[in-house]
């Protein structure tokens, strides 16, 4: 009988194939042995954490532009353009360009065997074809290695990963303790660095402004290619980056190096010709094996596929798509609950709202805006991962939260949308940090505070169990029209209090020090990062500026005294400038900064509750207008 094969299926086999010349065609993607065996660097907890970089690397085709970069790292767009000397953050990027991301270094207690390992915990979700070995080496470009995401990652089975498991890939890096020195002065940072065929120790203390022996202190003097080490530096050297996007330039032949480049291209030519033999091998043999074993399992794998989508129909959002019993019970089962509480919106209707989920509907992330029968909606696109969020939406109901009006799911593609309310005026975070002809007043930051203040006492307060939001930030405050504020982005909330948990995540400067050391997860978390919204209310000023610098710490430094005088002539010069503009009470602003730091006190039982917080600002003497759950009265805006 003759068998009949078809394109699609070599296709696993196909991208083992492309998979291999990339290894042979460029090898800067492989791991050394070395590293296969590096679980991570050992660390003291005395000086944790702290704020680092990784140097990384632009690559084709995935990560061209700093929003798929951030999306990677969990930073924005912003945190990266800063440190890595980018003018406009949303413009694309050239291969190789060079980028510093911004990281959060925590050492972090592991087991028994491998002890505090320091790392920045960032978490990925799983994709098809996905390993811990190719997302670490291509992905994160060697900044990490799969040993390392094993040890960190007891629960999941590495040959067992499933799509949409979250995993945390422990970005390599190190804190500066006070021996790590440059010509005397103290290293202010750590910027891990993945060595390549062409560096030497000299090389890289020229390119990032360090000095060969603080290097060598802190690595050893051996370089081991593809490894990562940290290079201590007082500040970040200013890339140069291109001016323009260049078209694919043929590559410039080296001038002068002689009989130096000739031996050099012998052996890379000796190692692409061996490469190549080998891959033929290796393409025979699979060949055959998948011809004369796989090919018969794929046989039967495809008929008992079509017999399932002959069985079995799943109903969503009134249409039909076909799919077998365990995809129904997959998608269908988390999301039950839900069915008869919120709007169950079809898949057609999401793409047609948004012109197939087009750039120009992006709001932010992946919210996309879009319209739906005449109503305007915002669309969170995402992975099926959106049990743990729905199922806190669904049992909060407050004016200052945003509303969940529905749902879809698409069995397909196996992807989650959730549909918002569109709040209007976008985040307190474009008001606040970004280029607008108006700025808010002193009245209406103070309104805004009071909102976010009373959206946290709602689920602080009034859930059961309780619910910490974990993330909350001026991005993740929106203002509606009247400019009233909602909280935003359940996506890391947590329904329970006082747990202990490894999986770290959150914004850099928002990060209570308890939850970034110990995993401490409690409403005092949400305190400490609602004491951050206060600081960028009163001052203008982003939560981490560009070089690294935490406005809460930097809060309490300058305002860490008794003389009230003093402590009122700095707020002055400390305060958002557009504030000036208006009138305001020093009085109340004092209140409101007092407020703030309260909110940072070491100990968490120490902060004020939220209850406490929401006293403290609806009293707050001189503020000037009538607190009123009718919105407060104009002008609410001040010209820049």
């Amino acid at each position: 009988m003759m068998i009949s094969f078809k394109p699609h299926h070599f296709y696993p086999l196909f991208l083992f194939i492309l998979f291999i010349i990339g290894l042979v065609l460029d090898p800067s993607n492989a791991q050394t042995e070395t590293q296969k065996n590096n679980t991570g660097f050992s660390c003291n907890k005395s000086s944790y954490p702290c704020e680092a970089y990784a140097f990384y690397s632009a690559s084709s085709p995935n990560f061209l532009d700093l929003a798929s970069i951030g999306d990677l790292f969990s930073v924005s767009r912003l945190m990266i353009s800063k440190p890595s000397n980018i003018s406009n953050s949303s413009s694309p990027l050239v291969p190789n360009q060079p980028l510093f991301v911004p990281l959060t270094c925590s050492c972090n207690t592991v087991n028994s065997t491998f002890g505090s390992i320091s790392y920045a915990n960032i978490s990925y979700t799983i994709k098809p074809n996905d390993t811990y070995y190719l997302v670490s080496t291509f992905q994160f470009m060697n900044l990490t290695t799969f040993p390392s995401v094993e040890v960190v990652n007891p629960t999941h089975i590495a040959t067992n990963l499933s799509i949409g498991d979250d995993v945390i890939f422990p970005v390599f890096c190190m804190c500066p303790n006070n021996r790590t020195t440059l010509l005397q002065e103290r290293a202010n940072y750590m910027i891990s660095y993945v060595v390549q065929p062409s560096d030497n120790i000299s090389s890289i203390a020229s390119r990032f402004g360090s000095q060969e022996q603080s290097i060598i202190d802190v690595n050893g003097g051996k370089l081991t290619l593809y490894d990562t080490i940290f290079v201590p530096v007082t500040r970040l050297p200013v890339l140069s980056q291109p001016a323009v996007v260049p078209s694919s330039p043929p590559p410039a032949a080296a001038a002068g190096n002689g009989s130096s480049d000739d031996r050099t291209g012998t052996v890379r030519g000796l190692a692409i010709g061996l490469g190549i033999t080998g891959l033929l091998l290796i393409l025979v043999t699979g060949l055959w094996f998948y011809r004369e074993v796989m090919f018969k399992d794929r046989v039967g794998m495809v008929r008992d596929e079509e017999q399932q989508r002959k069985k079995h129909n799943l109903h969503v959002g009134g249409k039909e798509n076909k799919g077998n019993k365990h995809m129904d019970v997959m998608l269908m089962a988390n999301v039950s609950d839900c069915l008869d509480k919120y709007r169950v919106f079809g898949i057609e209707e999401l793409i047609e709202a948004t012109d197939g989920f087009d750039q120009s509907c992006l709001i932010q992330g992946s919210v996309y805006k879009g319209s739906i029968d005449g109503e305007v909606f915002a669309i969170k696109k995402m992975k099926w991962n959106a049990y743990e969020e729905l199922k806190i939406l669904q049992k909060v109901n407050h004016g200052n939260l945003v509303k969940l009006e529905g749902f879809c799911i698409d069995p397909e593609e196996a992807n989650c949308y959730l549909v918002y309310e569109y709040v209007e005026n976008g985040s307190l975070y474009s008001w606040l940090h970004e280029d607008k002809n108006e700025k808010l007043n002193w009245k209406t930051r103070l309104r805004i505070a009071i909102d976010i203040a009373n959206g946290l006492q709602y689920i602080h307060e009034h859930t059961r169990p309780r619910v910490v939001h974990k993330d909350i930030k001026s991005s993740n405050i929106l203002l509606d029209s009247s400019m009233r504020a909602k909280i935003a982005n359940f996506g890391l909330a947590k329904s329970g209090m006082n747990a202990i948990t490894m999986h770290i995540v959150g914004t850099q400067g928002y990060i209570a020090p308890e939850y970034l050391a110990d995993g401490v997860v409690s409403t005092k978390m949400d305190v400490f990062s609602f004491g951050v919204v206060l600081l960028e209310l009163i001052s203008g000023k982003e939560a981490i500026d560009e070089k690294g610098n935490l406005l809460w710490a930097s809060a309490i430094k300058t305002f860490e005294l008794n003389n009230e005088q003093e402590k009122a002539r700095r707020l002055k010069e400390w305060m958002d400038k557009a504030i000036l503009r208006d009138t305001c009470s020093m009085e109340s602003l004092m209140g409101v900064l007092t407020i703030a730091i309260a909110c940072f006190h070491k100990d968490p039982s120490k902060r004020p509750s939220i209850v406490d917080i929401v006293y403290a600002l609806c009293k707050n003497e001189d503020t000037g207008f009538e607190l009123s759950d009718e919105g407060i009265g104009s002008p609410r805006l001040v010209a820049r």
